[in-house]
Parts: C-alpha cells; structure tokens; sequence
C-alpha cells in the first residue's frame, strides 16, 4: 500500500476549537512497516523552513591570526534535507546546507584508536586543492573509539514525540513510528524507554518500561495519532523531568526528540530553550534531535537544541534514512565515548600564507575557549569518524589578499617543515576535566598529486566542493558539478551501503534541479 494522500482516515479524536465548536481531528489510519513512500508536499510548501543563514568562513593572514578553533560537529541533518529538496528535483535554500555536515554523513576508514581511555586516533592529510591552482588541502581525520555492544553502558530514554497537527503527513508521524520502532530493536532488554508526547498539551505516555517488553513499547508507539498545537516547550520539561526520575549515574540518559520543530505553544523563543537545555545537560541528561517533514521545517530550532543539549541531529527523509541513523548507526547516535571535543589548529606562518575553515560556521570558538573547560563543544559517539577540511594556501602561493603596509615580517618558526599543529581536546563522558592529543601537519602527510590523496580525502574534498557550489559557490573556483562526480565516483571505494553511490546521484540531480520557487501569496 502506498499512501499519498495529504490527510489519513480519521477515526475518535475530538476538541473543541476556540469558538467552542467540536471539531474532529485525524487520527491516521497505521501503515503497514516498509511499505510508507513519503508524499512529495506541493512546491507553495518549499520555502517555508527556517534555517539560520552563515557566512562561509573566509580566509585568514597566518602572520595575523594564526589559531583557528572550533568545536567538532557530527550532525548529518543538512545532507537529509539536502537530499529531500533534490528528490523532489529542487535545489536547497542555501543557508540549509552545511558543508561540515555533508562531509560527516559519510563514514572514513580512519585507524581505530586503541582503548576508551584513549578515545582518538588522528589522521592528517595534505594535498594539492582541486579547485584552486597552487592551493592545498589539509585533511584532519580523527575515529572515535567502538563500544562492543556487550560492553555497552544501560541506556535510559524517553522518546519525546511531536503529535502535532502539523505532523499529520505521511512523511512525518507515520515515518516517526517506524523509525522509533527499528530503534526500539536495538536496545538490550536492560535498558529503558519512557514516552511523553505534545500537542495543545503535553503527557506522559508510557512510563520507564523495560526495553524487553517491546510489544508494550510498540503498541504505544503504534496508536498515536496528529492533532492540534505543538506545546514543544512543555513536552521537553515532562521528557526531561521522566529521564530524571529514572537517572542511571553510570549509565547513558538521553531524551529522543522527534518532530518537525514547528513550535507555536508555550516557549517559543530560542535563547530561553538553549538556557533551559543548558541546565538540564548539567544534570546528565542528553538532547538529540531526529528532524521530520518539509515544508514548516524549523532547522534554527533543532540545530539550538541538538548543539546545547549535546546531542546530534539527524533529518530523517526515508526508511533508508532511519535504518543508517538509528540501526546501522545506533551505537553512535546513542552512547558517547567524548563530550565537549574542541579542536585548535595553529598554521607555520613560514610555510604557509592563509587559510580558511571549510564548514564549521555554527561551531567556531574563541581561542582562549580551547583551554577553558566551562565552554561546551560538541560530542563523538562510539565509532564515528569526524572530518575537518583547511583549504591553505602555502607561502608564495595565490593568496586572497596583500600585505598591510605597516605589517611586521612574520617570524621565522623553528619547525620549518611543518604546516601546523593540531591539538584536540576532550572530556570522557562522566568527567568534567578535559584531556589532550596533540598532532603536527608534517610533511609526511603531503603528497604532491590530488590523485595520490588517500581515498577518503579525495572524497572528502568533492563533497566539500558539491556543498561549497550548493552555497553559491564563492571560494569554489573551478569546479563544476560534472567534476565532483568524476572526483566522488574516483573515491567511492567499497562503498557497503551504497551512499557514496547516491551521492553521485545527488550532483546529478543538481545539475538540472529547479531553483527555490517563490512562495504562493
């Protein structure tokens, strides 16, 4: 069965509207597991999600500021979205695409570290750019360490569920169904699910349950149904205050927001949210954010509460999307091996010129930020790969801008054959105290061909260029759409899952791909 349709069969749910006349809402009639296409919602919905618009980062003097710091981001929700908007054979709106967010929706084949005490392994890359003639790229990969699932710590989660109006769409609440019930098959019977849904109000729906009693847990999952408001402020209170009653010190609490964002009851407002999650991480308690739907879609949101609650957040777009986020890749959306990892690059002002951050807008930090254990950054899960692209260009190279007049000569380092040094630091999950791994950009991570680039670099840089052109492609350079699939079809490698493959298909897409309509008024 294929639904289509932009309103299920109704059945038994009823409120009264603020004129006091009884209205019916849908209740959606369940579809059947696997066999859910997502409706494609009419072109007058595109425009409507809300993103908050970054400038690309832009490139630096060495010998003015030679430190850059950011915090890691392993969020794949921009890809999602990305991918949805191509579907339907239109191009995103440029400020839904965030480069560092392409890149990590893949996985690298970096070298594992050795042990949880030691959580990171780095992995350093330099190769000539393959849009900009002198230029290189600096590839820094780091791998986080994998928790064997017998090891894994308990887990205590309170999945927190948009019953809104606005997610009765196929694409929505029935996808959020399915997607929460393949996750449910990955939790060990020793851990717990507890359920709080929203609408005009916010309950409880399932008290802490046992995992093992899945077909408790489904059936609740099973009969919600899409109706009335979105008390999104009140729903995260109740979800966090169900994770609290049940706090496992040892263990992983996390509360599973599942919605499409459109909060329009209760707190509305992003910085009273962020200080409210920021309280709550302190307590232990996680946020992440599984994104749904297009059309009223509100990206800001999620990304304030996904970022402060450390969490990730993930758009789900298909089944396939929900079984990589939440089967193939359950154990890192779920357990966390770091928190608050921070990386600091400093350039060899006498090696290279400039450079520019490639991604990574919404997570840049001050310098003294790196060193102070107070700020918050973002978190690695078990087994993920995280990946950084620097675009430099080396001393005598095409530089972006002249010197200052009054500028002193940069000084001579004393490590002249290094490009830099990269230091990453970290706290282990239940530690408030950060550790360090230092790394220099040497010369023998650099090859003199892009086609001797390892694999995963090579890559990397062409989803990098595929972002940079969805943008407007203002330090893309040369390149084209035809030329990031020869790169990204050059360096699929084994490509298990096949996403590499789709996103050949993807640049494709691009090419042809209507702009953003304009709005219906």
């Amino acid at each position: 069965m294929v639904v289509t349709a932009a309103r299920l069969p109704s059945r038994g749910r009823r409120a009264v509207s603020p004129a006091g006349v009884v209205q019916s809402y849908a209740a959606p009639v369940p579809v059947p597991r696997e066999t859910y296409q997502p409706r494609l919602p009419a072109y007058h919905d595109v425009g409507r999600d809300r993103f908050t618009a970054k400038d690309e980062n832009p490139f630096k003097r060495v010998g003015e500021d030679p430190v850059s710091t950011f915090s890691i981001d392993v969020d794949t929700a921009s890809y999602g979205f990305v991918r949805a908007s191509l579907n339907r054979n239109v191009l995103p709106q440029p400020a839904a695409v965030r480069t560092e967010e392409m890149i990590n929706y893949f996985p690298y084949d970096y070298a594992a570290p050795a042990s949880a005490e030691h959580p990171f392994s780095t992995n350093v890359a330099v190769f000539p750019s393959p849009w900009s003639a002198g230029r290189k790229l600096v590839r820094i990969g780091i791998k986080g360490f994998t928790i064997q699932r017998a090891a894994r710590p308990r887990a205590n989660l309170v999945f927190l569920i948009d019953t809104s109006g606005s997610m009765n769409e196929p694409n929505k609440l029935p996808l959020v169904q399915q997607s929460l019930a393949m996750l449910l098959d990955q939790l060990a019977p020793d851990d717990r699910v507890g359920i709080v849904t929203y609408a005009g109000n916010a309950g409880v729906a399932l008290e802490p349950t046992p995992a093992s009693e899945k077909t408790r847990i489904r059936a609740v999952i099973d009969r919600l149904t899409a109706w009335g408001g979105t008390a999104g402020a009140e729903g995260i209170r109740q979800a966090y205050k169900l994770a609290e009653q049940n706090l496992d010190p040892k263990g992983v609490n996390r509360v599973i927001l599942a919605t499409d964002g459109d909060f329009n009851v209760g707190i509305t407002n992003e910085n009273e949210l962020k200080g409210y999650v920021e309280r709550e991480r302190g307590k232990g308690v996680f946020l992440s954010v599984l994104g749904f739907g297009m059309g009223n879609y509100n990206d800001a949101m999620m990304q304030t509460l996904a970022q402060n609650g450390n969490g990730a957040a993930a758009y789900i777009d298909t089944i396939s999307e929900a079984r990589k986020t939440l089967v193939d890749e359950a154990s890192s959306t779920l357990f966390p091996i770091a928190k608050d990892v921070k990386i600091q690059v400093e350039f060899n002002p006498a090696i290279v010129s400039e450079y520019r951050l490639i991604g990574y807008e919404t997570r840049m930090l001050n310098r003294d930020d790196f060193n102070n254990d107070k700020v918050d950054a973002g978190d690695v899960g078990s087994g993920q790969t995280v990946t950084a692209l620097y675009e430099i260009v080396p001393a005598g190279g095409p530089r972006t801008m002249d010197d200052l007049r009054y500028a002193r000569p940069a000084p001579v380092a004393a490590s002249g054959g290094e490009y830099g040094f990269v230091k990453i630091r970290y706290k282990l999950p239940k530690s408030d105290t950060s550790l360090l791994i230092a790394k220099p950009i040497d010369r023998a991570a650099e090859v003199s061909l892009f086609a001797d680039a390892p694999q995963d670099a090579r890559f990397a840089a062409g989803v990098a260029a595929f972002a940079e052109l969805l943008r407007g492609g203002k330090y893309s350079g040369t390149m084209s759409y035809d030329e990031v699939v020869r790169i990204a079809n050059a360096a699929k490698g084994s490509d298990e899952f096949g996403y590499r493959a789709e996103f050949v298909q993807m640049v494709r897409t691009a090419k042809t791909a209507a702009a953003l309509p304009q709005l219906e008024r």
